[in-house]
């Protein structure tokens, strides 16, 4: 007989607004103790420092993860001039010092160099990891910790304006695996001065925005109030880029048991349409609620991930 899970079999996305000195998991494990929930998972790590958009999954929301990992981001940001840290964010060591203090035009003459795919090396102190271990442990222990650069996308990055001399504000929105402290330091590099990260925010993952962003301060209220569904968005939330066919209840229960369905030409031509070049993922939906992520292939679409949720949500 199988273990039952501990826990409520709740399932959606919580778009949260994750505060500073919290890290990402310690921000999960407070969500899914809210919601009592048995799965919890969030989509792409905020260090402490940073403040945010931490989209945090709960339950058959998890499946979905992958695809919201993979999602543009908008990233807020200060540079501090004048100080170089080993971590290139305040609470890095000073490495190096300068008085220079780079002048907003020559900020922003400089950005466009660093706007569509580009080369960046990680910063050493990041989760990649090197020979098994993290290289944030290595470089704490005081190793060298030497990374590959990696393409990166970035869409597009704005002078926000400036507090002062010794700072200055900017915005970009990037793709995957994009590090905010590498741009900083590759940024002052080019401009002839020393600088780090200061302040950082996400304001933007996929379709999850701060505009519309709860904190962790109004879930606790909402628990009070025995009203956290109303927090609770759902699964299909993190699949906003992947073309929906609504699917019978007929189809519906064969996609459930892991088996095929056949589509009708139209089908297939209006998927195409939809489909990003060489995509072939397809949300299958019923009743407005998600069914199964599929593959389209030769006229059928192929359940790949299938997910149990009742007409509530729950």
């Amino acid at each position: 007989m199988a273990r039952r899970k501990k826990g409520d079999a709740v399932s959606g996305w919580i778009n949260l607004d994750k505060p500073h000195d919290l890290t990402s998991t310690h921000a999960v494990s407070r969500v899914r103790r809210a919601f009592n929930a048995q799965k919890a998972g969030h989509a792409g790590t905020l260090d402490p420092l940073a403040t945010g958009i931490l989209p945090i999954a709960l339950g058959e929301a998890t499946k979905t993860v992958p695809f919201l990992m993979d999602a543009d981001k908008t990233y807020h940001f200060t540079i501090a001039w004048g100080v170089t840290t080993a971590s290139f964010d305040r609470e890095g060591a000073v490495t190096a010092e300068s008085d220079v203090r780079p002048s907003l035009a020559a900020v922003e003459a400089a950005l466009p160099a660093f706007v569509g795919e580009i080369e960046q090396v990680p910063p050493a102190f990041s989760a990649i990891k090197v020979d098994g271990e993290r290289a944030y442990d290595l470089a704490r222990a005081g190793e060298t910790v030497e990374l590959k650069a990696r393409p990166v996308v970035i869409h597009a990055a704005r002078l926000v304006g400036a507090q002062d001399a010794d700072h200055v504000d900017i915005e970009i929105d990037c793709g995957k695996g994009t590090y905010v402290r590498s741009l900083v330091r590759d940024l002052a590099a080019a401009l002839g001065a020393c600088g780090h990260v200061s302040q950082l925010r996400r304001t933007r993952v996929g379709g999850f925005s701060q505009d519309k962003a709860i904190t962790l301060e109004i879930l606790e209220e909402l628990l009070h109030k025995r009203a956290l569904l109303e927090a609770l968005l759902p699964v299909e939330t993190a699949l906003d880029d992947i073309p929906a066919l609504a699917v019978t209840d007929e189809d519906a229960f064969r996609l459930k048991q892991g088996r095929s369905i056949v589509l009708v030409p139209r089908q297939v031509e209006a998927l195409k349409a939809r489909l990003k070049s060489g995509a072939r993922t397809v949300t299958a939906m019923a009743e407005g609620r998600v069914v199964a992520l599929c593959e389209m292939r030769a006229g059928r679409l192929e359940p790949s991930r299938v997910f149990h949720l009742d007409m509530s949500g729950d």
